[in-house]
């Protein structure tokens, strides 16, 4: 998801941070550190955005690499949210990190094999974007509250409960390991305008990037 913030109807998500203990979330004690570097982000309509990701065989180095070059990426974009399909790795891995504000310390996430186990019956109406779907945004009705569970990259099993944009951002990005995309829940007619304008940038881009003869 993009860092901006476009509007919201309804009760608007807060940015009520989860009770995840050691920063970063996931990584552990001892987490990899490497060169991080970007990553192109797949843009909207490509295949590999509509397939479902294979879960994560185990936590080794390349994982990690995988998890230090997205949220390097995820913070250039500017985005709180992003998930691997999105860098065409078709692994069930995303990160994430929707503290805002300058003087907020950042509090970045790695989650490998999340799955939701809970969701709250109340339900939040948030202006939606995706940084494969640069420049356009939709309104999304998705339960206000749910619980993760997931794998760290030290190993370990958590569990816990997200609200407000939290809870927005990481049913987001887990839907892009279930090749959906936020346009899948929109109607057809405004999900095939929008589509049609991505097939337009990409020809754009495309022609833009050729070599001249």
């Amino acid at each position: 998801m993009p860092a901006r913030e476009p509007g919201a109807s309804g009760n608007r998500p807060s940015r009520a941070r989860p009770r995840v203990a050691g920063r970063v979330a996931g990584l552990g004690a001892a987490p990899y550190v490497g060169r991080m570097s970007l990553r192109p982000i797949i843009l909207h309509p490509d295949p590999r955005l509509k397939t479902v990701c294979r879960p994560a065989d185990g936590i080794d180095d390349r994982l990690r690499r995988l998890a230090d070059d997205m949220l390097e990426t995820m913070y250039d974009a500017p985005g709180i949210g992003l998930a691997a399909p999105q860098v065409g790795q078709m692994v069930r891995l995303l990160v994430m990190d929707c503290v805002k504000g300058e003087d907020a310390a950042p509090e970045p996430m790695v989650l490998v094999n999340p799955e939701i186990t809970w969701t709250s019956e109340e339900p939040n109406v948030y202006e939606e974007g995706c940084l494969s779907i640069p420049d356009h945004y939709a309104e999304v009705t998705r339960p206000a509250g749910v619980r993760v569970r997931w794998t760290g990259l030290d190993g370990r099993a958590r569990e816990e409960q997200f609200d407000g944009l939290w809870a927005t951002c990481v049913q987001h990005e887990i839907d892009h390991l279930n090749g959906r995309l936020f346009l899948d829940h929109i109607s057809p007619v405004r999900r095939g305008m929008i589509t049609r304008k991505m097939e337009k940038l990409k020809r754009d881009r495309a022609r833009s990037t050729s070599p001249a003869l």
